[in-house]
């Protein structure tokens, strides 16, 4: 607190007869009271104005002041906290004091008025109480001062905090307004959702998506799912059953528009949560993206149309190649048959084109995933070891293959020999990568167990759980990163003219994709490549692990006296083939060209030891289904299939459940004459 000035401590004195003014001024300088005394009321007032703590005045001065108006105009211009004390020395009077006497002492307010004679301890503490009030007012003033101050302060930053706050709304504003415009340039609409009351928020754009006209009714998870086509609304629940877990919203559907429309929309969200993790709100933003898709849809015909166009330059190149053998061949033999040497050799020849031209056909059926599949449940490490000697002679004495094997490992569902060729395609694959280095030629075969979350399968078409990988590593020089993307087409190959056909990792696709699963490549230019397949973990047990090694050999047999052949086939040519064939293994052959066709027969009474069916046929229905059936009517039945061609997916490219037999087209004599023996003996079913 700010001391008072030194004038404010001071008692005035205005006593200008007799000797009352040094009386009084000695009286209190022995009090240890400051004291001054003024001659007339001119020097007091001008004294009064200067500072005081206190005046002393007698009765007879004060009425001798005439019209004391510039008294009076000093007290009226006292600031709130002060009321001046006064002592006024009062004559003793043996009535009532004059009216003008008693309204002088009330206009001077705050007055002490001692009677003559006063003793001096009477006079220093009247004296020192006016100074006490005094000192109170300044205390009071001060008090009234810092609170002005503070009021002052508390104004400036109200004043500054309303600026800053003005500023910010502005800065808020605008940034919203700049938000909202880029939004809508970009096409997309902001939307919030309020966990706790329910209350939503969005932006025009939102209503306008769906086609409503400003905005529309109240919206939330109900409404939106009620929009949602009734083929997408389960994936669409998903996503916001997810939405609680992970906190992030990423959905992609078509809705009913207002006016009956289709239209694919995209819907990104996040939740905010509070400290305990509840969630507050979730706000994010919706996307009109049907423009984009069909944008999309035709940039993939594009380029499935470019595809095709190589795939098929690719198909004629090599079978002209192969054709151009057969042809020439036969042709040479229908011109000079009589040489049976040369007949045998050129036969011979464009038998091995013809073969050619088989596996060529079987690269293409696995990348086009439309091969046959025999799958079984098995722990792929079985296979492998089983491989290993096979593995070690494709790779070669100067190259170190290692196999990295997890002794744990989930069991899957694959066709083994698919399975056995995919591993052996990468394992060649990688061993030509490693001709031509310096560095240690080094191959690792790896089996882990892996669980893939929905990141990392969200452009693979396959569904986030656990799988099993099998890896094949190289040491070589890694693979451009212009070229790894064009890795897995067909027709595609980085090796030399004439050491591949393109197909090798075509067919590898394919073959994981039948499977369930997926491809997957690394590599790195100087550091070498690892390519991984993986493959979903089965729920069943594994089974007793059958290989693909030649089975026992068994010598060909003709048929038993009376043995039947039901043989369904739609193509004449082939059917010509089958049926020349069958009766010089001297099976009596029942033809039918159609499952309509076989089924009479099967419903007759003749005898039929054997169904020899293609499992592609028209009329709708296919080998598969018409072997199910024979075995109804005929229990006991025995089955052959056969088939180069899985017309389409959802028929099944599995046969049953794998337990049917299948002779692959084409097919030699020989191969249908073991199979038939097989399938007869019981070795199939």
């Amino acid at each position: 607190m700010t001391a008072p000035d030194s004038h404010e401590e001071r008692i005035l004195i205005l006593a200008p007869r007799g000797r009352d003014a040094q009386v009084v001024e000695q009286v209190l300088a022995r009090a240890g009271t400051r004291a001054e005394a003024c001659s007339d009321i001119s020097g007091w007032l001008a004294c009064l104005q200067t500072g005081a703590g206190a005046a002393l005045i007698t009765e007879e001065a004060l009425a001798e002041a005439g019209k004391p108006d510039d008294l009076f105009a000093w007290l009226d211009a006292q600031p709130p906290w002060s009321d001046f004390p006064f002592i006024v020395l009062a004559t003793r009077q043996a009535g009532r004091r004059s009216e003008r006497a008693s309204r002088l002492l009330a206009r001077l307010g705050n007055v002490v008025l001692l009677e003559r004679p006063v003793n001096a301890e009477t006079l220093a503490s009247a004296a020192a109480s006016a100074l006490r009030a005094r000192h109170r007012q300044y205390q009071a003033r001060e008090h009234l001062l810092e609170r002005e101050r503070v009021q002052e302060q508390l104004r400036l930053a109200n004043e500054d905090l309303e600026r800053r706050v003005a500023e910010r709304t502005q800065e808020v504003e605008a940034a919203h307004e700049t938000l909202a415009f880029a939004l809508d340039a970009a096409g997309m609409a902001s939307w919030d959702l309020d966990y706790r009351t329910g209350a939503s928020r969005r932006s025009p754009r939102f209503d306008a998506v769906f086609g409503y006209d400003g905005n529309g009714a109240r919206w939330d998870r109900e409404s939106l799912l009620a929009h949602v086509v009734a083929e997408d609304r389960d994936t669409a629940e998903r996503a916001f059953a997810t939405t609680l877990e992970t906190g992030i919203l990423d959905l992609e559907c078509r809705i009913h528009r207002a006016d009956g429309q289709v239209r694919w929309i995209a819907m990104r969200g996040q939740i905010k949560r509070d400290e305990a993790g509840l969630p507050l709100r979730i706000a994010g933003i919706l996307m009109d993206r049907t423009d984009q898709r069909l944008t999309e849809e035709a940039l993939r015909q594009a380029q499935k149309m470019e595809a095709i166009g190589q795939l098929t330059g690719g198909v004629a190149h090599d079978f002209n190649n192969l054709l151009t053998v057969i042809v020439g061949g036969l042709d040479m033999i229908l011109r000079r048959p009589e040489h049976v040497d040369r007949v045998k050799r050129l036969a011979e020849a464009a038998m091995g084109a013809a073969r050619r031209g088989e596996q060529l056909t079987q690269q293409l059926l696995a990348f086009s995933r439309r091969q046959m599949l025999r799958p079984q449940t098995l722990n792929p490490n079985r296979l492998l070891i089983d491989f290993k000697p096979l593995a070690e002679r494709a790779a070669g004495g100067a190259v170190e293959l290692v196999f990295d094997l997890d002794p744990a490992l989930d069991p899957i569902r694959i066709d083994p020999a698919q399975f056995e060729a995919a591993v052996l395609n990468l394992i060649v694959n990688a061993r030509d990568a490693l001709e031509g280095h310096d560095r240690h030629a080094r191959i690792v075969v790896t089996s882990r167990n892996v669980h893939l979350g929905t990141a990392a399968v969200a452009d693979k078409g396959v569904a986030p759980g656990p799988y099993v990988a099998v890896s094949v590593s190289d040491t070589g020089s890694g693979i451009p990163p212009e070229v790894l993307g064009r890795i897995f087409e067909p027709f595609f190959t980085t090796k030399e003219v004439g050491k591949g056909t393109g197909l090798g990792l075509s067919q590898v696709y394919g073959f994981t994709r039948s499977a369930k699963g997926f491809a997957q490549i690394e590599s790195e230019v100087g550091g070498g490549t690892t390519v991984s397949l993986y493959f979903p973990r089965s729920t069943d047990p594994a089974g007793e692990e059958v290989g693909t090694g030649p089975g026992a050999t068994i010598p060909l047999r003709r048929a038993g006296d009376g043995e039947t052949v039901l043989l369904v086939e739609d193509d004449e040519q082939v059917l010509g083939m089958a049926v020349e064939s069958l009766e010089e293994l001297r099976y009596r052959v029942v033809v039918a060209r159609n499952a309509a066709e076989a089924l009479e027969h099967l419903t007759g009474v003749e005898r039929i030891d054997i169904l020899f069916s293609d499992v592609v046929m028209p009329g709708g229905m296919n080998g598969s289904q018409l072997a199910v059936e024979a075995q109804r009517l005929r229990p006991g039945i025995k089955v052959l299939l056969t088939s180069g061609y899985v017309a389409n997916l959802d028929e099944g490219q599995v046969i049953g459940r794998g337990d049917l037999p299948v002779l692959n087209k084409p097919y030699r004599r020989d191969e249908l004459a073991r199979s038939l023996r097989l399938v007869l003996a019981g070795e199939g079913r």
